[in-house]
């Protein structure tokens, strides 16, 4: 059974840094890509950042110079980086990653970003 234990959420001042981490546990496969959503509320999930098993990576146009995305294959991590977090950066942030077509995720780490 695919688990997914994410860590490193909390609270943050306008300007300061998180570092949010996943590790999946539990399959007898390759990860494909692996990345990370959020969901703020009354908003739609949407996507923060991914990165395939190669490396290449993916970050939405919000975050882009300010969040870096990375990966261990060898430990099936997966990290946040997030510097000059903004308010709207606050968030429920999910890990996400890929086995075989089919998707796995986090329960979600909480993220609040204060002015």
């Amino acid at each position: 059974q695919v688990q997914l234990v994410e860590s490193g959420g909390g609270l943050a001042q306008a300007g300061g840094s998180l570092r949010l981490s996943c590790t999946a546990s539990g399959s007898a496969f390759s990860i494909g890509a692996m990345g990370w959503y959020r969901q703020a509320p009354g908003k739609q999930r949407e996507l923060v950042a991914v990165i395939a098993r190669g490396g290449s990576t993916n970050l939405a146009d919000s975050v882009k110079g300010r969040f870096s995305v990375f990966r261990d294959n060898a430990k099936n991590t997966v990290d946040l980086q997030m510097n000059s977090l903004k308010p709207e950066d606050t968030a429920v942030y999910y890990c996400n990653i890929q086995i075989a077509l089919r998707a796995y995720w986090g329960r979600g780490t909480q993220v609040t970003v204060s002015s």
